[in-house]
């Protein structure tokens, strides 16, 4: 019976069995996909499709950062305009709050103003402007900054940006900006011309998703560093709360503008000579390379010519690849002139003097300028640093109670370190910056230069091409050939502050000994009346006698003076006490 039992569990079990595998439905063998069909969502897309997808790359990340870096776009383009036009600037910058992460921003100048039918183009599509193509010294390079602020705008707030601008020919044109992200071109709205007298543009956006902060990284700290290393330039800055702060021009020599130039023979690459034969207007070879490269002579040419397997009397349009390749392989075997430095047009010595007393008012200041050096075989650099010690230098973190403590320790600061790139102001990612690097491997101790000191160490890096990290220009490449000559300038600005504060701290330390000196005159001069039998008051007055003139010798002898002796203090010490 058990056995018969058993015989029907299993034919019960294996029917189930057959049941549901009946019922579960046999997956279906998957298909191939064709490439039409993978291919069928291909599509291009616009520079300014990119960079809406993207913002974070042109600065437009977090609330604080963005808004100052759409400071720093608009502000640095009339910067630039101003001085091509050779304009001292004149830069007014109003932000309005208009709710809560909601502002709106005003920027206006005295410039040269953009004619009307270059409206659209300059301020609606990303790469396009008057920079880039050229090999010249400028603050912005890219053609995407003031349209990369319309975008932001736009894609924050739905609004687009006012533009009122005139070049000063009686005649005011005035529209509004979007940008069709699709074809990266410019959309033009509410377009009205009238007769005035304006000079100059006027640009207003709103922006959302932005916030209004003091501090570091503020639009204030930003538009204050760029009127230290602009001391041509008046700024008139009015923040949210109406508080209006003006930097005042500290010269008014408006800066020598920069010449363009030609790239050098050590700094182009294989497809840069390809590019160059594409475009130049030269008949052969060599001539090309004579024509379009600096510090390339005719003598050279041939040179490279005896270390190369083909005739560069042929058109540049015939040149391969590899022919490229072998003048490039030829160039790097030569020795050539390192290339001009006329082009450059740094801050100056004076000026920046002249610039750290107006905006800083240090007690000691000392700023240097650095030879021309080459970075990339090729690209010529100008480092500048400045050392500002006192007054308002240096970022406070703590203050002291004790009535004592020196001057140097009443109040503890940090070095505030400016970070400049064509005289534009970086006010991010400074880990990563050369310049912020070289700062901070710098051993400030060697020259006396202690932490908590109040110091500020401004860096500035002139170029026709400057190297950035990223399309948000907040730091510079760390390139070993620029973090050097930053070294050796901040090494010889540190030993001239450090002469100067080992002369304060002296002064410093002699005063400590002094007060000491004389805090123990009163119960020494009570010890003594006791003893002696004469007025403590006597004797304390002709100790003091005593110091006084012992500090006074001292500080002669210091200065080369001839001061009295010991022996002379003695005995008018002695007259004292009688």
């Amino acid at each position: 019976m058990a056995d018969a039992k058993k015989d029907k569990e299993k034919r019960e079990l294996a029917i189930d069995k057959k049941e549901a595998a009946v019922k579960r439905p046999v997956p279906k063998e998957e298909k191939e996909v064709s490439s039409a069909v993978l291919f069928k969502e291909f599509q291009e897309h616009s520079i300014a499709e990119f960079f809406k997808k993207n913002r974070q790359m042109l600065g437009y990340s977090g609330k604080i950062k963005s808004l100052t870096t759409a400071v720093h776009e608009y502000v640095t383009n009339s910067l630039d305009a101003c001085e091509e036009a050779g304009v001292l600037p004149d830069i007014w910058v109003k932000l309005e709050r208009m709710g809560p992460d909601h502002y709106k921003l005003v920027v206006e100048d005295n410039g040269p103003g953009i004619p009307k039918k270059f409206v659209a183009k300059a301020m609606g599509t990303m790469l396009a402007g008057t920079k880039f193509h050229r090999f010249k010294q400028a603050r912005g390079q890219q053609g995407i900054g003031a349209s990369g602020v319309i975008m932001f705008s736009q894609i924050t707030t739905g609004k687009p940006t006012k533009i009122v601008t005139s070049t000063g020919d009686g005649k005011v044109y005035e529209a509004k900006i979007s940008i069709d992200v699709k074809t990266n071109s410019a959309k033009v709205t509410d377009e009205v011309e009238h007769n005035g007298k304006m000079r100059g543009m006027r640009i207003e956006s709103e922006l959302k998703d932005v916030t209004y902060q003091k501090g570091d990284q503020s639009t204030d700290e930003y538009l204050r560093r760029t009127a230290l290393v602009n001391p041509h330039t008046k700024i008139t800055w009015i923040d949210p709360e109406g508080v209006t702060t003006v930097w005042d021009r500290a010269i008014k020599e408006i800066p020598a503008r920069p010449r363009e130039s030609q790239p050098h023979p050590k700094g182009i690459g294989v497809d840069d000579l390809m590019s160059m034969a594409t475009t130049t207007a030269s008949r052969t070879i060599k001539s090309m390379l004579v024509s379009e490269l600096a510090r390339m002579s005719s003598a050279k040419a041939d040179e490279i010519q005896k270390k190369v397997s083909f005739d560069m009397e042929k058109r540049p349009r015939d040149i391969t690849w590899n022919e490229a390749e072998e003048i490039v392989k030829a160039i790097k075997e030569l020795t050539f002139i390192a290339p001009p430095t006329d082009m450059l047009v740094p801050i100056g010595e004076k000026n920046m003097e002249k610039a750290l007393d107006n905006i800083l008012k240090p007690e000691f200041k000392t700023v240097l300028t650095r030879p021309a050096a080459v970075y990339r075989g090729g690209v010529p650099f100008i480092v500048e640093v400045g050392l500002a010690y006192g007054g308002k230098a240096g970022k406070e973190i703590a203050e002291g109670n004790e009535k004592e403590k020196t001057l140097m320790e009443e109040k503890q600061f940090s070095m505030e370190v400016m970070r400049f790139a064509n005289r534009v102001p970086m006010l991010f990612d400074a880990g990563t910056c050369a310049l912020n690097l070289a700062v901070q491997n710098i051993d400030w101790k060697r020259y006396g230069i202690q932490e908590g000191y109040p110091m500020a160490c401004v860096v500035n890096f002139t170029s026709v091409h400057v190297p950035y990290t990223g399309a948000g220009k907040q730091a510079v490449v760390d390139d070993e050939e620029i973090i050097k000559e930053i070294r050796l300038a901040l090494m010889d600005a540190g030993r001239r502050l450090g002469l100067y504060v080992s002369g304060i701290r002296k002064k410093e330390e002699k005063e400590a000994k002094r007060k000491q000196l004389l805090r123990y005159i009163d119960p020494i001069s009570e010890a003594l009346a006791i003893l002696t039998g004469k007025a403590d008051k006597t004797i304390a007055k002709a100790l003091r006698h005593l110091v006084e003139d012992r500090f006074e010798q001292i500080e002669d002898e210091e200065n080369g003076g001839e001061g009295q002796d010991s022996g002379e203090a003695e005995e008018a010490g002695s007259e004292d006490s009688d």
